[in-house]
Parts: structure tokens; C-alpha cells; sequence
């Protein structure tokens, strides 16, 4: 995993995402998810790119299935945006990456 990407999982959900002071995305993906290896790649450069403006974090939803289902995730890539906490922004799919960037600069700046 990148250096700018946080790994998390059901035991620091809260502290690393829910309590963060910046906006944080959150890749949910499995090992076994071809979309979910399409789209790491992605996540991991925007993460890169954007150190500093925003938390990237990546939830393996095979080893965080109480917050994967808590967020009510039922297929997978999912990238979720939290601010102050709260879910405000979803996203399904493997997403290319200029749609990423151009889904997520409202959040960056």
C-alpha cells in the first residue's frame, strides 16, 4: 500500500476516518475484487497527488465487515468521502482516474 494511504479496518474506523480533521475518502475493496484492483492503482495516485488536501483510506471489506455493512456497502469498489465524521458523498464502481479527480476537487480545496 502507498505511503499516503491509510489502511483501516473496523478497530480504527472511527479514529483514522470518523474523527479525522480533514476530509477523508475511503476505498472499501476486497483481495479477490477485479474492480477493486482496477481501481487501487487509481486511489493509491490520488492519494499522492492530493497528500496534504485530503486522507485516503483503504477498507478491506473482508477484515471490516461490521463497518462495511454499517455503511450499508453491497458492492464493491466503493469509494465513500467523510467530513466532520458524516458520509457526505459516494461513489460505485471502478472509477477512471480523471473521473475520480474531477468527482473529488470540490472536497479539495
Amino acid at each position: 500500500m502507498a505511503g499516503n494511504v491509510v489502511e483501516v479496518n473496523d478497530a480504527n474506523f472511527e479514529e483514522e476516518v470518523l474523527k479525522a480533521e480533514t476530509t477523508v475518502l475511503v476505498d472499501f475493496w476486497a483481495p479477490w475484487c477485479g474492480p477493486c484492483k482496477m481501481v487501487g492503482p487509481v486511489v493509491e495516485e490520488f492519494a499522492g497527488e492530493n497528500a496534504g488536501k485530503i486522507k485516503v483510506c483503504k477498507l478491506n471489506t473482508d477484515q471490516g465487515i461490521k463497518t462495511a455493512q454499517k455503511y450499508g456497502i453491497m458492492s464493491i469498489p466503493t469509494l465513500m468521502v467523510f467530513r466532520s465524521g458524516e458520509k457526505v458523498d459516494q461513489f460505485i464502481g471502478a472509477l477512471p482516474k480523471e473521473q475520480l479527480a474531477a468527482s473529488m476537487a470540490k472536497y479539495l480545496g
